[in-house]
């Protein structure tokens, strides 16, 4: 390879693995920035309300102390809607505004327009999901139109209407005023806060009181999420970037040994090679770093788009010193390592530096090179075989460019099927058909094709010590089978007993053996837990027998093998019952944090394969005239490609073992981060997602990335005519 053609590839390498690893730090610091404080964002856009307060009377009062700005006071009605036939509809919040606008909570509009007549309905996120024209009954029989959809990142309310259209649903049954004041970023302040509101209105006028406060914790919960699997690729990322950009630049550098013997000869100092080397990799490097970090930005966009949609921020975007210090932090590692190494070679005196080539390669490495011979194997893989141990350094750079890769790809399909049992046991998605309806455990159970079925009634209760609703579900028949899952303890088998989710326990202050008592529909409900159910919100699970009064109006159903739920579910249609196949749908938290796990890896697996490229280069320009004297002796293009590949096979082989282990310890430590961000247990099935055929599989990964890296190397290696590479020294 000429020294022109060699120096461009140089270049390339150096500006493609800059290129990706900006484009890997800058989505993972980004990202791990942009997400802690989306609400945040949001909340300054929209001028969220600090306290939401609550009154009997349409009244402000006298002027409140550090109030900035205030608005309302609007109209309120909590509103029950009809649900499917034969279960009750939701009840939401309706507040009466006449515009999205003003000093304190400006909804922001994400589709349709807002209410401005009887009729009209805008949608909220939060009840339930409905299109634009949906038509919804109240239990009053008023037909509402929904118009538009909107967010408020106060939570202030479920849904809007016209001021006038709340005398059609009964007038308002209270009073909305939002604030906004100079001091409220401590519970301490907000505090002061509520009590000057308090003052300023008649006593017994508020009936209720919302921190913006509790509404950022919901929030920020949601977002601690992505903080541990963005940091574990954060410091994956780095790590591959330090490694790959550091060897590829010392590699250059030193590759050029002769040639910087060769200009201090014609008079160059120490220093002036100094910077010309420097200079030589931080042109291809600020390339990089230009289209990584613009790439790493693009990437980010339709993430950024999610993750606005499920923490309802807007304007969300790479910060910008985040896309400089990744980028300025990427060039001083090529240009240190280059200084480094530019240094050294121009301390050498100028003899040894030309003497760089002209003498005999290592002695490292014959004995290998004599035990390869004895092998079963072909001259030509015996070769590649014992290359590894004549240049230890470099095979050390190859083997930790491909553990990380190959840990990268251990974690990242340990995370991503994690997150999908983890999915399966919140939403308890087994079953084949839904059927609604009080009578349908008779039909349901003389239907052909039924394997397994239980029912299942959902209440309200009220828990000592909580001000919200806590879920209660009573079940009829076993419902193990729907993707349960257990932390600790049983499953309930006699009445009084139930199984309960961590966030209840630890609200409750109660341990599986415990006894807590609900209030259900106004009479205590005393229920011994007996053991940890994986929920995600406070939760209690028992049998109906438990709690008369509530039986059964949802029926969930496994069929037997080659059953077709659509003709089941018309089957029980025909008789009167409202029955259609059930299906997970997906949780868009979930698809954001797949789509960013799988593009992470991705560039981390194309750095680790350019700097196996990169090293092969190197070695191959080292030994281009022994590679000459063995296509004289009669070596083929093909046995050339073999000895170039079987020079890393080894090295990608030992790389994946040490891969992936290294990958399962990172997934063991941030799989249950991911869950304790958001308060939960991780029982351990749902970290067990490794089994024998998947590990076999994912340890030929090194290799394969070893392959991936070693292909083109090997292509010019056998294109390389053997008369030019007899004239390389």
């Amino acid at each position: 390879m000429s020294i022109g053609r060699r120096r461009r590839l140089h270049s390339l390498v150096i500006g493609l693995v800059t290129a990706a690893a900006v484009t890997a730090a800058v989505l993972g610091a980004g990202l791990l920035v942009a997400s802690r404080s989306p609400f945040d964002t949001a909340f300054a856009a929209q001028r969220g309300a600090h306290l939401t307060v609550q009154t009997t009377t349409p009244g402000t009062g006298r002027e409140v102390a550090g109030a900035v700005a205030t608005s309302g006071p609007y109209g309120t009605r909590v509103v029950g809607f009809e649900g499917p036939p034969g279960l009750p509809g939701p009840s939401m919040t309706v507040v009466a505004r006449s515009d999205p606008g003003g000093a304190v909570d400006r909804v922001e509009l994400t589709a349709g327009r807002w209410a401005t007549g009887p009729g009209e309905l805008v949608m909220g996120r939060g009840v339930f999901l409905v299109p634009l024209g949906e038509k919804l009954t109240t239990h009053d029989g008023v037909v509402l139109t929904v118009v538009g959809l909107a967010r408020s990142v106060s939570a202030t309310a479920n849904a809007w209407v016209a001021p006038a259209a709340l005398d059609a649903l009964g007038g308002p049954d209270g009073y909305q005023t939002l604030y906004r004041f100079a001091a409220a970023s401590t519970p301490a302040e907000v505090e002061a806060d509520r009590a000057a509101v308090a003052a300023s209105l008649p006593p017994g006028a508020v009936t209720g009181v919302r921190s913006w406060l509790d509404v950022r914790q919901d929030a920020v919960e949601e977002a601690a999420v992505f903080v541990p699997f963005l940091v574990a690729f954060a410091l994956l990322g780095i790590l591959m970037a330090v490694l790959v950009v550091g060897t590829v630049v010392a590699g250059t550098v030193g590759a050029a040994t002769r040639r910087i013997g060769i200009l201090k000869a014609l008079g160059c100092t120490p220093a002036g090679v100094v910077r010309a080397y420097i200079a030589q990799a931080l042109v291809p490097g600020a390339v990089g770093a230009l289209a990584g970090a613009v790439a790493g930005n693009l990437i980010a966009l339709p993430v950024l788009a999610q993750t606005e949609e499920i923490y309802g921020s807007a304007g969300a975007a790479i910060a910008w010193w985040v896309t400089l210090l990744a980028a300025g932090g990427v060039l001083a590692v090529v240009a240190v390592t280059a200084w480094a190494a530019a240094l050294r070679a121009g301390r050498l005196r100028v003899v040894d530096a030309l003497a760089v080539g002209r003498v005999t390669g290592p002695a490292t490495g014959r004995w290998a090179a004599r035990l390869a011979a004895r092998l079963p194997v072909s001259r030509p893989i015996g070769l590649g075989l014992a290359r590894p141990f004549a240049r230890p350094v470099r095979t050390a750079a190859i083997l930790l460019a491909v553990a990380t890769g190959a840990a990268a790809a251990t974690f990242a399909t340990g995370l991503g099927s994690s997150l999908v049992r983890i999915q399966s046991a919140v939403q308890q998605d087994d079953a084949d058909v839904l059927v609604m309806g009080e009578a349908a455990g008779a039909a349901i159970a003389a239907q052909p094709g039924t394997r397994a079925s239980y029912g299942m009634a959902q209440a309200p209760a009220m828990l000592a010590g909580l001000n919200d609703p806590v879920g209660l579900s009573v079940f009829s028949g076993d419902p193990a089978w729907d993707g349960f899952v257990m932390a600790s303890g049983r499953w309930f088998s006699a009445p009084g007993e139930a199984v309960a989710s961590a966030p209840l326990l630890a609200a409750a202050g109660a341990r599986v053996g415990d006894t807590v008592t609900l209030q259900v529909e106004g009479r205590p409900v005393r229920l011994r837990v007996v053991g940890e159910v994986f929920e995600t919100h406070p939760s209690v699970l028992t049998d109906v027998a438990t709690v008369p009064g509530l039986p059964p109006m949802e029926f969930h159903v496994a069929l037997t093998d080659g059953t077709n739920a659509s003709a089941y579910a018309s089957a029980l249609s025909s008789q009167g019952f409202e029955a259609h196949p059930a299906g997970a749908e997906i949780d868009p938290l979930l698809a954001v944090v797949q789509g960013l796990t799988a593009t992470l890896t991705l560039l981390l697996l194309a750095v680790a394969a350019l700097g196996v490229l990169n090293m092969l280069v190197l070695d191959l320009r080292d030994r281009v005239h022994d590679l000459g004297v063995h296509k004289a002796l009669g070596m083929t293009p093909r046995q050339t490609i073999a000895m170039v590949v079987a020079s890393v096979a080894g090295v990608g082989l030992l790389g994946g073992l040490i891969g992936v282990p290294a990958g399962i310890a990172v997934q063991r430590m941030v799989v249950p981060a991911m869950a304790a961000s958001a308060g939960l247990r991780l029982p351990g099935s749902l970290l067990d997602v490794y089994g024998p055929v998947l590990l076999g599989a994912l340890a030929l990964g090194g290799p394969l990335i070893a392959l991936a890296g070693a292909l083109l190397p090997a292509g010019w290696a056998a294109r390389t005519r053997t008369a030019v590479a007899l004239r390389t020294e």
